[in-house]
């Protein structure tokens, strides 16, 4: 099978580049005495899952209750969840499938402890908890610089039936707000991974000042993740304490606003979408578009610092060489619209590559993936955990 034999859109990832880009994360989790658990929110793929495993991935990380029976109903035995997780009915589907697998997941506060040992407080093993840490994203966790809260909250949870305090975990989104005060993107990189490394060791450092049960640093989990801040992340120990994980996602397929950021180049991007010419049209107003057969329903809205539009359209998608003349500048459901400058031939029927702003997003508009060599096309990748909740 060949591209000229897929419908548009489609989306299309790039064997080879997958492959780079699952062996340099394996190669800077190794460098830096991490374990590797990739976060398979971006993909939600049993069979890429399975590459980033073969590769040495430790575990996977997923954002949903949802992810995690996908992932466990296709033979994965270590899941956490890296979410706040909420209800009696979510964690009653956790219970179940600790009967196969190895669940984690994190709280940060008091009420969020106490309604997770409500349910695993008569399980025959305490299930391993992370509290999770905000270091500077302002998003969940608890502050890293307030001990006030943090040691509370600790100490509640080590005191709740059915609970283990097994580590802290963040996400340091921050990441993605690019540069500050005139700094590069390669500065603002190792700033935020700097920052997520210190704040989180600082924090552990915290807890096993005030004796906390079992906070030590031969046991204590320390997990970090973020695509951008793992760019830059250098492992270090503080008080006996080093970072143990990373949760990276993003990586496998990097994107528009990786590129943006400083942490990938276009050659690293794996994923494009394939999509069709619907329409061309000579506006009023002088300019020229042209409209294909991907939206809001295959590419997403979301922008961010360095980005141009919503996607990059390639001229050349061997060489990931973007088309001076085409932009991305406007989304409606179910067309992309295109503005067009310069000479151009293109026609009703043609076909382009565009690289999306956002990866995980666009993973998730879709049923499949198709895994391609230049105009070969492999393998069918489902996105098996696609629309779970």
């Amino acid at each position: 099978m060949t591209l000229d034999d897929l419908s548009t859109p489609s989306l299309l990832v790039e064997q080879s580049r997958l492959q780079a880009n699952l062996a340099a994360m394996q190669k800077q989790a190794d460098t830096n005495d991490v374990a590797l658990r990739p976060h398979v929110k971006t993909h939600k793929s049993v069979a890429i899952a399975r590459r980033q495993q073969q590769r040495g991935a430790e575990g996977l990380t997923v954002a949903t209750v949802a992810e995690a029976e996908t992932f466990v109903d296709a033979g994965y035995e270590d899941i956490r969840v890296a979410y706040p997780v909420t209800g009696r009915d979510k964690h009653e589907r956790l219970q179940i499938l600790r009967d196969n697998a190895t669940i984690s997941f994190t709280v940060d506060t008091v009420a969020g402890a106490e309604q997770a040992s409500a349910v695993y407080a008569e399980a025959r093993t305490p299930v391993d908890v992370l509290m999770e840490v905000d270091v500077g994203h302002g998003r969940c966790g608890v502050h890293w610089s307030d001990k006030e809260a943090a040691v509370p909250l600790a100490q509640r949870i080590t005191s709740l039936p059915g609970l283990q305090l097994a580590g802290l975990l963040t996400h340091a989104g921050q990441a993605y707000d690019g540069p500050s005060d005139g700094e590069t993107e390669e500065e603002a990189l190792r700033r935020v991974a700097r920052h997520e490394r210190d704040r989180m060791l600082s924090v552990a450092s915290v807890l096993a000042k005030a004796d906390v049960l079992g906070v030590t640093p031969d046991r204590f989990e320390i997990s970090v993740g973020s695509t951008p801040s793992m760019a830059a992340f250098e492992n270090t120990a503080r008080n006996g304490f080093r970072v143990t994980e990373i949760r990276p996602g993003n990586y496998v397929m990097h994107d528009a606003m990786q590129v943006a950021l400083g942490a990938a180049s276009l050659a690293d991007c794996a994923l494009t979408v394939l999509t069709t010419v619907i329409s061309t049209q000579a506006k009023p107003d002088g300019t020229t578009r042209a409209f294909v057969d991907a939206g809001k329903k295959v590419f997403t809205t979301d922008t961010g610092y360095g980005t141009n539009g919503y996607g990059i359209v390639l001229a050349d998608a061997a060489a990931m060489r973007p088309h001076p003349g085409f932009r991305v500048d406007h989304l409606s459901e179910e067309h992309g619209w295109l503005s067009v400058s310069g000479d151009t031939d293109l026609t009703v029927g043609d076909r382009l590559r565009i690289m999306p702003n956002h990866a995980c997003v666009t993973v998730h508009t879709q049923d499949e993936m198709y895994l391609v060599d230049g105009t070969a096309v492999r393998e069918t990748l489902p996105v098996d955990a696609r629309g779970r909740i």
